[in-house]
């Protein structure tokens, strides 16, 4: 990238600018959806600090957001349990931007169309540093995960397979 589109906001960087929340940017090279994994080796994190954000819709047809390990699977029946719903079911690609603003490979949880009821996965809570999506395919944040959640309302839950 440029330094012209490094210098580019997006509204995730933005919202945290304005919230006075500490963050910091890494980009990498990428004109394509690429998974979290990849993402981590790319710039040379742990990917048990990367996190993907997922939307579902409900039965009651809301919108739900949930942010997970990279590596790891929502659970729909505890994601599901988690925002009170009867279940959830991941919303199609094809409706990311519709339902989001944001493309495949670049969904926030910060700066959506809306704000959504948002979990994040009960591993993030014991963690110094979390990166997610800067809002934009090849832009990455890095911030603290309590303060994700104090952006966003959102609330740690256990979310993913496995966990106890």
């Amino acid at each position: 990238m440029s330094k012209r589109d490094k210098d580019i906001k997006t509204n995730a960087m933005r919202i945290l600018d304005r919230s006075k929340t500490e963050y910091s940017v890494v980009t990498y090279e990428c004109d394509e959806f690429t998974d979290g994994v990849s993402i981590a080796r790319k710039l040379g994190e742990p990917e048990q600090l990367m996190y993907k954000t997922l939307v579902t819709e409900g039965k009651s047809g809301e919108y739900f957001v949930f942010v997970i390990p990279v590596a790891e699977e929502l659970d729909l029946k505890r994601a599901a349990k988690s925002v009170g719903e009867k279940s959830v079911e991941m919303i199609h690609v094809k409706d990311i931007n519709r339902v989001t603003g944001y493309i495949r490979g670049g969904c926030s949880p910060l700066g959506m169309k809306k704000s959504f009821v948002t979990v994040v996965d009960s591993s993030a809570e014991k963690l110094d540093k979390m990166i997610i999506s800067g809002g934009r395919i090849g832009s990455q944040i890095i911030l603290k995960p309590k303060d994700l959640i104090k952006v966003t309302g959102a609330k740690f839950d256990v979310i993913i397979h496995g966990e106890n």
